[in-house]
């Protein structure tokens, strides 16, 4: 009696291989995940900048709603919380294209790489904007010389008398 492996051509190590079945997908299937996983961080993202609008208006609700007589709070600067959240969805992204490329799902993956480039360049050039705006602006150099004070006095003098 004949084992049906012993049919099989080649080395043992290519019949082993020959009698699983590949993880790679067949047909239409790689793209439509791709599509299907696109669609997802849309929605993913959506959701996150919608719950982002509605924490910064909570947060400039509480910032004025303190007193009214109170003066206006001075300005604590930037907000990093929008660029981290988004640049941990890259990161996901980001993940989730190296998994699908090492099992073979090139659509699915290479789309995947291409959103977590996108976001990641997003999330950069939204910390350099922010960073750029948050930097102190220089004082402007005076557009006109005032003539020197006859009195003798300091320039502070010579203005308040108009001379």
């Amino acid at each position: 009696m004949t084992h049906s492996e012993s049919r099989l051509p080649g080395r043992p190590d290519e019949r082993a291989s020959a009698a699983r079945p590949s993880s790679a997908p067949g047909g239409c299937a790689d793209p439509l995940v791709a599509v299907v996983l696109v669609v997802a961080e849309v929605a993913a993202g959506a959701l996150l900048a919608i719950w982002l609008m509605v924490r910064g208006l909570t947060r400039s609700h509480e910032a004025t709603g303190a007193k009214a007589s109170a003066p206006p709070p001075a300005d604590p600067g930037m907000d990093w919380t929008p660029v981290v959240v988004f640049a941990v969805l890259a990161l996901l992204v980001a993940c989730v294209a190296a998994g699908l490329l090492r099992s073979g799902w090139y659509w699915s993956g290479g789309t995947q790489a291409v959103v977590a480039v996108a976001l990641g360049v997003m999330v950069l050039a939204t910390a350099v904007e922010e960073s750029v705006r948050e930097a102190p602006e220089p004082t402007p150099a005076p557009t006109h010389a005032s003539p020197p004070c006859r009195s003798g006095g300091d320039s502070d003098e010579c203005a308040r008398s108009g001379r």
